[in-house]
């Protein structure tokens, strides 16, 4: 048996060209695999070959665990006060062994477990191939459509090979077997088999990626891509920005005749990219993001991170683009929320938040209209401003003396204590169901308290629309939520735990 044992290894070394140790790795590991047949459960075994001699020995081990984290697998783990009545000296992490019966190998034996050892090897081999891919840095990778699998597309660089997945490839984009492709790497899956490199074109990585090979002066760190908004296969945004003030972002990024981005275009099935100046003024960011339209103005509501960019009837149809395109990568590349707006449509809400405004200092503050006027022709727009604005910024105001300003900013605090303790008495009316909602935030709990929401039926009955002008939470967080509250009109205990409620 020791000399089967001794020649299966020789002659899978020399037939895979691996190394002693690697196969001797692989015949215990098999051997190992036997073992645990014999035995209920999921049992842990170690066997231990002689590399000189061929003989072998096999054990069954415990790993000693914590006393207060329990057992997970009784069948391998052993408590530490367990394991120290064995091993007086055992410590967590550690292994208790006992010597058990080995699996005899014998002729017909070793021929059986040559084929787990050889895909043993296969793995080691594979992954051996993989670390040797990925030490080398590429971002990109670079090779030829080997066939299809499931809708994937498998692709074959050397021996490695990447999985292109139909939601990462560029819409109506034709690859055949053969073809030369070219994906960025997003990750390396190895519990993926056959091709764990899991590859995109879609990506907005992938163009910048593109770009930094086409235009040596990013790598040489004299530009920098700051962000990238992409409908793959149609349209692109790119922000950049430039270190060196003798170097211009826009034109080194399209090159001489436009060489450099026809060439990222050509890779890209012809999508179209609109190079972007980055700018630390947000406004000014996306003013520029949403060329080539051009806009008359925009209004910044930093709370909201949300812009309205008002445009002439001209203007108009080039912002928002076909089908929303040119606002929404516009949108994507600044991480800002944009609403486009015409003339009409910016004077009509410039006029209803003045309005809105007027009334809130009227109430709140028990002023008249001329004062709230005056507040509001200076930029005010919140209670909070009112009564938080630096004194001398209030003092600067033409018509305020000190006296008025200190009751103004007094006025204001007592208005926001007496709404935030209402907020306070809204929440408590909440049902405890729908506080413990999956998702539910108390800033979520105030806003839905303002709304008149109360139960979870309440949350259950809106429309996506009506959650989302409560909440201002996007469509998909509101389509969520919702889904979440009518999940217990299919469990009659929660229905009457929310009816008694």
């Amino acid at each position: 048996m020791n000399r089967e044992m001794l020649m299966l290894v020789d002659a899978i070394s020399r037939e895979k060209n691996v190394e002693l140790d690697v196969v001797f790795a692989a015949v215990e590991a098999a051997l190992a695999q036997a073992t645990k047949k014999l035995y209920p459960g999921d049992v842990d075994i170690r066997v231990s070959v002689d590399r000189d001699s061929g003989n072998y020995e096999t054990f069954r081990r415990w790993l000693v665990v914590p006393d207060d984290a329990g057992l997970q697998n009784p069948d391998a783990e052993e408590m530490l006060m367990d394991a120290r009545e064995r091993i007086a000296d055992v410590e967590e992490g550690e292994y208790i062994e006992e010597s058990v019966p080995s699996v005899p190998i014998g002729r017909i034996g070793a021929m059986a477990a040559k084929q787990v050892i050889l895909q043993k090897i296969r793995d080691a081999e594979r992954e051996m191939l993989l670390t040797d891919f990925m030490s080398r840095g590429d971002k990109i990778f670079v090779g030829t459509v080997k066939r299809m699998d499931k809708g994937d597309i498998i692709v074959e660089s050397g021996r490695v090979e990447g999985r292109l997945r139909r939601t990462e490839m560029i819409p109506k984009e034709n690859l055949r077997t053969g073809d030369r492709v070219r994906a960025m790497i997003m990750e390396v899956d190895l519990t993926l088999r056959g091709a764990p490199i899991i590859l995109s074109r879609s990506a907005p990585e992938f163009m910048i990626e593109l770009f930094r090979q086409e235009v040596p002066e990013i790598e040489q760190g004299l530009l920098e891509i700051k962000s990238c908004a992409r409908d793959p296969g149609s349209r692109a945004k790119i922000a950049v920005l430039s270190h060196d003030k003798r170097v211009d972002p826009i034109g080194t990024c399209v090159g001489v005749r436009g060489t450099r981005v026809n060439g990222v275009t050509n890779e890209l099935a012809g999508e179209r990219v609109d190079i972007v100046l980055w700018s630390e003024d947000p406004a000014q960011f996306v003013i520029g993001a949403l060329a080539p339209a051009n806009v008359s103005s925009i209004v910044v509501d930093e709370e909201k991170h949300a812009m309205d960019v008002v445009v002439d009837e001209e203007n108009l149809a080039i912002a928002i683009g076909r089908g929303g395109q040119n606002v929404r990568l516009a949108s994507d590349l600044t991480g800002w929320k944009i609403n486009i707006l015409d003339a009409a449509e910016s004077a009509q809400k410039m006029a209803s938040e003045t309005d809105s405004g007027r009334k809130l200092f009227m109430e709140k503050l028990d002023v008249d209209e001329e004062m709230a006027d005056i507040l509001i022709s200076e930029g005010f727009t919140s209670l909070e401003e009112v009564a938080y604005v630096p004194l001398q910024e209030m003092l600067e105001i033409e018509g305020l003396d000190e006296d008025t300003v200190n009751e103004l900013r007094t006025r204001a605090k007592d208005a926001l204590l007496t709404m935030e303790i209402a907020k306070e008495e809204g929440v408590e009316d909440v049902s405890q169901i729908l506080r413990d909602l999956e998702g539910m935030t108390p800033e979520l709990q105030a806003k839905l308290a303002d709304g008149g929401i109360h139960t979870l039926d309440d949350l259950a009955d809106l429309a996506v629309d009506e959650l989302t002008e409560i909440t201002g939470q996007s469509s998909d967080e509101a389509k969520t939520l919702i889904m979440k509250a009518r999940e217990h009109w299919f469990t009659d205990d929660a229905v009457v735990q929310e009816s008694q409620s």
